[in-house]
Order: structure tokens, then sequence, then C-alpha cells
């Protein structure tokens, strides 16, 4: 996913991604522990996801702050 699809979801829509991309990332980490994981590029870019997601949130935290 990239950062401007990120920017164009709603708040919640965010929360809803930023939990799911977690659970993608633990399942991962679990399936590379019991070498079921065939693609290790999944770890790293789901990482990437995790970190754009939050990156948008803080942007939107302190967006009102930075008007002022």
């Amino acid at each position: 996913m990239e950062i401007g699809e990120i920017r164009k979801l709603s708040d919640r829509e965010l929360d809803d991604r930023l939990q799911e991309a977690k659970q993608d990332l633990w399942q991962a980490r679990f399936a590379l522990s019991t070498r079921q994981l065939k693609d290790y590029s999944q770890i790293p870019a789901t990482r990437r996801t995790i970190a754009r997601i939050l990156t948008v949130k803080r942007e939107r935290a302190t967006a009102p702050h930075a008007a002022e």
C-alpha cells in the first residue's frame, strides 16, 4: 500500500488497516518460525505498511497545531 492511498483513508479505516497489518505481521513471523513462510519479503513490506500508517496518523494528529 502506497502512502498516497493511505492518506485517502479515513481515521477509522486507518485504525482498521493498522490492526490488519499488525495481524499480518504476526502471522508472517509465526509462519517464519515454523518454516512455512515462502516469501520472506512479506515481513519487511508489512513493517513498511505499518510505518506508513503510523506516519499518516501522526501527521493528522499534529496538522491542526501546525496551522496555529
